[in-house]
């Protein structure tokens, strides 16, 4: 079931974020440390490096780690650390390959409510609990995966007309607002910190 994502900002990324579930995965197992953008090309630019249109959970689980981090180190790079990314793909592939059959999609296919989606999201190689709120919020919001309670199990992240999260990106206008809102987060937790040193 193919759905159509802004997330890369980039057609080709995109449309294999938005037909390839472990891409999906991938593409957010990436985001953190780099701009989003980046994280979400990732997994484009590693199925074209691997010469294939989609990524195999089975072959990134076998695939020798130096290689593999090779791969990802090639300029222009996955990520900002690739050799400690490679490391957690490899480790979510292996998961996968492990718990379900290499089948990404099959997390969340038959999950029966919005609590059991969470805890198989948390239980990912590389997954907390925000990353999952996020990406759980992301498969309601635009891939249509909607197990009961849903939204409540997303936190945050599930209310709808909040623009918090890749969840929320439709497009170029929604990119800035999440831009905006996190901007807005980090310069609070910043004032928070130093009004605390400030007391201590």
């Amino acid at each position: 079931m193919a759905v159509t994502l802004h997330l890369a900002q980039q057609p080709d990324a995109d449309e294999l974020l938005g037909r390839s579930p472990l891409a999906a995965l991938v593409g957010m197992l990436l985001d953190q440390q780099i701009p989003m953008e980046w994280a979400f090309t990732g997994p484009y630019t590693l199925a074209q490096r691997m010469g294939s249109d989609d990524l195999d959970a089975h072959r990134i689980a076998a695939a020798d780690p130096e290689e593999f981090a090779a791969l990802l180190s090639e300029k222009p790079a996955v990520h900002r650390y690739p050799g400690s990314m490679a490391t957690r793909v490899q480790q979510l592939c292996g998961y996968l390959v492990e718990h379900y059959e290499g089948d990404a999609e099959a997390v969340w296919r038959d999950v029966g409510s919005g609590k059991e989606l969470l805890a198989r999201l948390t239980a990912l190689p590389g997954f907390g609990k925000q990353k999952s709120q996020i990406f759980l919020a992301l498969l309601g919001k635009q891939f249509g995966v909607r197990p009961a309670g849903w939204r409540e199990a997303a936190g945050a992240y599930g209310e709808e007309g909040g623009f918090r999260s890749v969840a929320d990106i439709t497009g170029p206008e929604s990119l800035v607002k999440v831009r905006a809102f996190k901007q807005e987060a980090k310069r609070a937790a910043k004032e928070a910190k130093a009004a605390k040193e400030a007391k201590g």
